[in-house]
């Protein structure tokens, strides 16, 4: 059936790297982002580049062939370099293609990397000439939410998080609680953008973006950045010494849905069902439940997205949230850590980078090298990362 795998080589996550996030104007350049989150990887790993049978470079803004620029700052050794691009999911679209060359025998060692150089303010388009990816669903957002005067991303997500509040109750402090748990998880993380602690109260005092809906501090910052992880089979790890702790047990990467656009529902629009679906197929592939996941990152470019995205994986039942939130169960002490990292919303989301930066959370997580973060006993970690347009990657990873 689809996403049934035949797992035939398991998948070591050998080593990962991660820059410090930045605002943008306040980084490198990309490919000195990329190529410095390479070497932390390569140095994590023990490994030298000329190892690399192939690379997969993510990122959203920029040309083609950026990856080679950020690659060829590391070395020239002539292998395969592809570029990928899928919004928001860049990142584990990137490590999902590296997985299947590890899990099918292509290659026995493969890096995947992201950045982003982003620029201020809302995300925009660079193509003006051309329709958007975003037509239809830009159609769709007007008929449910109106309001086009609010940026686009904030009326995506913001309008699920409406969705969620007209269905089930769910509150604006709701959303704030999920922003100051953020906060106290960011501040110890060093490589996180934003450190100072948030309470809720000021999170629901900050700017109004969308009356009633969402304060600015809801919302994830732009920002610049790299991080990147080397895969590699089990044989290859044993030959060349290498950490095996952490293996990815499996993965699914899901798209739209008729009812995406069906529904007419903003929650379905903002990929609830490619969430659900990925979130599906990892579970019948690994045989895990997810109530013996301990510790999540998962996509919180907005609070909205973070709270539907606990019902969407599972984590609570549909409907739930406000119940997971007030109980804890999003945090240290409780059911699931969620973002140890400080997610998208403290850490910063530097579109390319995204997916890879919360693989290096929970490869620190599963070898128990997170230090002031680090959730006790991590056996199961789940990475979730979604893109609009659509594209959303499950991962489950465990400790060897």
């Amino acid at each position: 059936g689809i996403g049934e795998i035949s797992m035939t080589t398991k998948t070591i996550v050998a080593g990962v790297g991660m820059i410090k996030f930045a605002k943008p104007g306040a980084s490198e350049s990309y490919d000195r982002m990329g190529a410095a989150a390479i070497r932390d990887a390569l140095t994590d790993a023990g490994l030298s580049y000329d190892q690399i049978q192939q690379a997969y470079a993510g990122y959203v803004y920029g040309d083609s062939t950026s990856g080679q620029k950020a690659l060829y700052h590391v070395g020239m050794t002539g292998i395969p370099i592809v570029n990928v691009n899928n919004n928001c999911s860049t990142g584990s679209t990137a490590l999902y293609l590296a997985r299947q060359a590890i899990e099918h025998g292509i290659a026995d060692c493969v890096l995947a990397v992201g950045f982003e150089q982003m620029q201020p303010g809302a995300l925009g388009s660079h193509w003006t000439d051309r329709p958007t990816p975003f037509d239809d669903f830009d159609a769709e957002t007007d008929a449910l939410v109106g309001n086009s005067q609010v940026p686009l991303a904030l009326r995506y997500f913001g309008g699920a998080g409406k969705s969620h509040m007209e269905k089930y109750g769910t509150e604006l402090n709701d959303f704030a609680r999920i922003r100051a748990k953020a906060s106290r998880h960011a501040a110890n993380n060093p490589l996180a953008l934003f450190n100072t602690e948030v309470t809720e109260e000021q999170v629901m005092a900050a700017p109004m973006m969308w009356e009633g809906v969402m304060t600015r501090l809801m919302a994830c910052p732009p920002t610049c950045g790299g991080a990147a992880a080397i895969l590699c089979s089990e044989s290859f790890a044993r030959k060349h010494g290498l950490d095996s702790t952490v293996q990815i047990t499996a993965q699914a990467m899901t798209t739209d849905y008729p009812s995406t656009f069906q529904a007419h529902d903003m929650m379905q629009l903002v990929g609830y069902d490619m969430s659900r679906a990925a979130r599906e197929q990892v579970v019948e592939q690994s045989g895990v439940d997810i109530a013996d996941v301990d510790v999540v990152e998962l996509h919180d470019c907005f609070t909205h997205n973070e709270l539907i995205t606990y019902e969407a994986l599972g984590l609570c039942p549909e409907g739930a949230a406000q119940k997971f939130i007030a109980d804890g169960d999003n945090t240290y002490g409780g059911k699931y850590v969620t973002n140890p990292s400080g997610g998208l919303l403290s850490k910063g989301h530097p579109l390319g980078a995204t997916g890879l930066a919360q693989c290096y959370e929970l490869t620190h997580q599963l070898r128990g090298t997170a230090q002031r973060r680090q959730v006790e006993g991590a056996r199961t970690a789940l990475q979730h990362n979604l893109g609009l347009g659509g594209a959303c990657v499950v991962t489950l990873y465990q400790a060897a």
